[in-house]
């Protein structure tokens, strides 16, 4: 199946994004192949500005086939925001709370319908101080295992020199002109956890695996190495979210 046609909210999003971030950014976009002509898949993200949902937004968007983020669901209540989160189908994510899995299965339902889902795995702005991806949360795992869909690795940079997260002055560097950087590379090999009970472990082992190939893409992207161990911040029990019933689900 294809995915969904690029309605009116969409393209009304790209009427009022695309001209500021031609005009402001230069671009160095690689991989734009390695996103799937059609059926659904996953693309799964590094995350280091408040700026690249934008910059990855217009790369995706320029390939045919629009992403649909998952947003926190206050995002959605009201406002010029919240109508263009729910006219363009974007996922709430209900943090905190016991509805989280219907995030999940919003997101199983649009990629069986064949459209793409968006993650950022790392669940929020990385943390790590070289702005390294950081250890993953395990939300694009379970989709990706239970739809057997393509996970697609995007490495993104540049964005945060424009947007720097968590700075002091809250403030946008655009001159010098930056480049925002995305680069898309192929499909990650998650066949080995096929089959599998989704235990915490086979989890975390497919998400780490997504995550080694964000930063694998992001360590040629910046021309240097990532570290060898991963940051991890310091979490909360439960905040991966409740269990999706793999199993139950299938049989539906």
């Amino acid at each position: 199946m294809s995915g969904r046609r690029i309605g009116f909210w969409y393209r009304m999003a790209a009427v009022l994004c695309k001209p500021p971030l031609v005009v402001l950014f230069k671009r160095d976009w690689h991989g734009m192949e390695h996103i799937p002509a059609d059926g659904g898949f996953i693309t799964a993200i590094n995350h280091n500005s408040y700026l690249d949902p934008l910059s990855y937004a217009h790369f995706q968007y320029n390939t045919g086939r629009v992403p649909r983020f998952l947003a926190k669901a206050a995002l959605f209540r009201g406002g010029f925001v919240g109508t263009m989160l729910r006219g363009t189908g974007q996922i709430p994510v209900y943090r905190e709370s016991t509805d989280a899995a219907n995030a999940f299965r919003s997101a199983v339902d649009a990629i069986n319908k064949g459209e793409c889902v968006a993650f950022y795995p790392e669940g929020t702005l990385t943390r790590d101080p070289d702005m390294w991806p950081m250890r993953g949360k395990t939300g694009a795992a379970r989709v990706a295992l239970l739809t057997k869909a393509p996970v697609i690795p995007v490495a993104q940079w540049g964005a945060n020199e424009a947007v720097p997260p968590y700075a002091k002055e809250k403030r946008v560097r655009l001159f010098p002109r930056k480049t925002l950087k995305v680069h898309a590379g192929p499909p990650v090999d998650l066949s080995e956890f096929y089959g599998q009970e989704p235990t915490a472990e086979v989890l975390r082992a497919a998400t780490d695996t997504i995550m080694d190939a964000i930063t694998e893409l992001l360590s040629e992207v910046r021309g240097e190495p990532a570290p060898v161990q991963r940051y991890d911040r310091p979490t909360r029990s439960g905040t991966d979210g409740p269990p999706l019933p793999l199993a139950d689900e299938e049989s539906k």
